[in-house]
């Protein structure tokens, strides 16, 4: 934090299944001398993910939802679709492909729709920021950028789909299904989606380092707004990266995923699909064999050896957020959440990784007692 000048951040760590530590750093609001605690609320942008694939298969569970139907052919967006010709393609895509990002989307190829608030309400003839149909209504009417199921990209796009499928299949809102279905059950209460604008209800306060400043996609904001607060529509966002938690609140999340047989969120035959890797070709090196790590369900995973165990991460960046949450095969995990991500490439946010694992190695003996429980 003192080298890349960031004002807070806030860390919990786990072992095996317990609260074992639990710190806040810094200040989650400098101007107001608000100190970060471990309960303060920070945007965890994709760490959102992990959280809306297992929504995913909570309704799988509940033999709503089939993860090979197409995905596109469960929603319901109201409004006028694009008219034919479109890609055939859109039709193949699974709604396992999208929790796997294979499902043809390609950012780098193409481009990213969750951050092109103006080109697409101009295109779609509504009001700025679209909503997350508006979106999809749009990218229904591009192409893809390869055929489903043969190769990984990273789409935030993808997960905004299944938002909107776990809508439809569950028959209320994606926050309020989450909440009831995935948060409550494990004690999570203070979990809730952000919003584009400043909040100061437990939220932290996001700075970009020298203070950047960008257009705003609201249309009554005339001049340029701080970057974190405005630049993007968070609302649009909230399956692929909308979701506030405190480290601690995550870290119960995480650790609720940690062991098949005590797990409240899934079956032990549903963790095993959360973790199976994507089909071949993907994640597969020349050879045909599996590569050391792939993206599961909602979570990049590393296997273990033999031993049938794995380790799980996901990272997370928005303008003046960086987040990180970590499962460790030998049952240590760590959620750690900042309120500034760095700009300099060479002090990458990334290095936090190898520092918590190099802590993490060096404890000889974990404590034996329970934060969670307090």
């Amino acid at each position: 934090m003192s080298a890349r000048h960031v004002p807070g951040g806030a860390l919990a760590v786990v072992k095996d299944r317990r609260l074992v530590y639990a710190r806040g750093y810094g200040w989650a609001d400098r101007e107001r001398q608000e100190r970060a605690t471990p309960k303060s609320l920070f945007r965890v942008a994709s760490l959102s993910k992990p959280v809306t694939a297992v929504a995913v298969l909570k309704l799988v569970e509940q033999g709503k939802l089939d993860l090979d139907v197409p995905a596109v052919s469960l929603l319901k967006l109201g409004g006028s679709e694009p008219s034919p010709p479109r890609d055939a393609r859109l039709d193949c895509i699974t709604v396992r492909q999208l929790l796997q990002h294979t499902g043809g989307w390609d950012r780098d190829k193409g481009f990213d729709p969750m951050f092109r608030c103006r080109d697409i309400a101009k295109a779609q003839g509504v009001a700025c920021p679209p909503g997350a149909p508006d979106i999809i209504r749009y990218m229904l009417g591009q192409p893809l950028d390869f055929d489903p199921g043969t190769r990984y990209a990273y789409s935030n796009f993808g997960y905004c789909v299944l938002g909107r499928v776990i809508e439809r299949v569950s028959g209320v809102s994606y926050e309020r299904m989450v909440r009831e279905q995935i948060l409550a059950p494990i004690g999570i209460t203070r979990m809730r989606l952000g919003a584009s604008l400043r909040s100061t209800d437990g939220e932290a306060r996001y700075y970009m380092p020298k203070e950047e400043k960008a257009r705003s996609v609201f249309p009554d904001t005339k001049s340029k707004v701080p970057t974190p607060y405005g630049s993007f529509c968070l609302e649009a966002m909230d399956s692929h990266g909308g979701w506030l938690a405190s480290a601690v609140d995550f870290a119960r999340f995480a650790a609720a995923l940690d062991d098949p047989a005590h797990s409240q969120m899934l079956k032990p035959e549903t963790l095993q699909t959360l973790r199976a890797p994507p089909a071949a070709p993907v994640s597969r090196r020349k050879d045909g064999t599996l590569a050391d790590a792939y993206y599961g369900c909602g979570w990049m995973i590393r296997p273990v050896g033999n031993f049938g165990k794995a380790s799980y991460w996901h990272t997370g960046s928005l303008p003046g957020t960086f987040t990180l949450a970590v499962r460790r095969w030998d049952g240590v995990d760590w959620v750690v959440l900042f309120n500034q991500r760095s700009e300099d490439k060479m002090l990458p946010d990334g290095a936090i990784d190898a520092a918590l694992h190099r802590a993490a190695d060096a404890v000889k003996q974990w404590p034996s007692h329970d934060l969670f429980a307090g």
